[in-house]
């Protein structure tokens, strides 16, 4: 089901190569939370596994802001139940897995890290220094946080507007199913040992869906 929801993603997720190969090169790090001091976490401070996301009771309720005040007829119980649940996981764990996807990005890239080369990166390669097991751990906590995601995402009701896209009637539900979308799609680029330039475009939009979350309040 994965695979068919993806398309839409992909499209875009090519379109944006060129531009954000440089802009990875040059940021990858700039959202990583810095510890005491002001300063950033080393790698083996930031790269660690995660635990699995326990949903617990709260007095989540979710927003019908317009114009979602008119599709809330559509919205069921296992919508509401869903978002509730995801923003447990969003607010536990989506800044810090963002930040380690971001590391592990600019990781694959630098002049010392793998494969042996003068001024341009062989970022597929995993063999030298601590990319492997950096791999591992990221990809790790992806999988759990999948594993959490993906029962949830395809619970909402999913409809098709007028020209055919995808439609969710609940308030930043479209916003979680494009994150998990390119979260997918992150966790496949990586292990299949794909180019930075290749994951990069999903860990834009990953972030893009993760920071329309934010601004929009929806989780508080």
């Amino acid at each position: 089901m994965i695979k068919a929801l993806r398309q839409t993603t992909t499209v875009l997720a090519f379109s944006v190569v060129a531009v954000l190969t440089l802009a990875m090169a040059t940021c990858a790090t700039a959202g990583a939370d810095p510890v005491s001091g002001g300063e950033m976490p080393s790698d083996d401070q930031l790269i660690r596994p995660l635990p699995v996301v326990v949903v617990h009771p709260t007095n989540w309720v979710p927003k019908f802001p317009f114009p979602f005040d008119k599709t809330r007829n559509l919205v069921t119980d296992a919508d509401i139940n869903a978002e509730r649940e995801l923003c447990q996981w969003y607010t536990a764990q989506y800044e810090i897995l963002r930040d380690q996807i971001d590391r592990l990005q600019f990781n694959r890239i630098q002049q010392n890290g793998p494969g042996v080369r003068i001024g341009s990166g062989t970022d597929s390669d995993y063999s030298v220094g601590p990319i492997q097991q950096q791999v591992d751990i990221v990809t790790g906590n992806i999988d759990r946080s999948m594993e959490f995601i993906t029962p949830r995402v395809q619970a909402f009701t999913i409809s098709n507007d007028y020209a055919g896209d995808i439609y969710l009637p609940l308030f930043q539900a479209h916003s979680f199913y494009v994150l998990w979308q390119n979260l997918a799609n992150i966790n496949d680029g990586i292990k299949a040992h794909q180019p930075d330039w290749f994951t990069g475009p999903s860990v834009q939009l990953l972030k893009r869906a993760g920071s329309e979350i934010n601004r929009s309040h929806v989780c508080w």
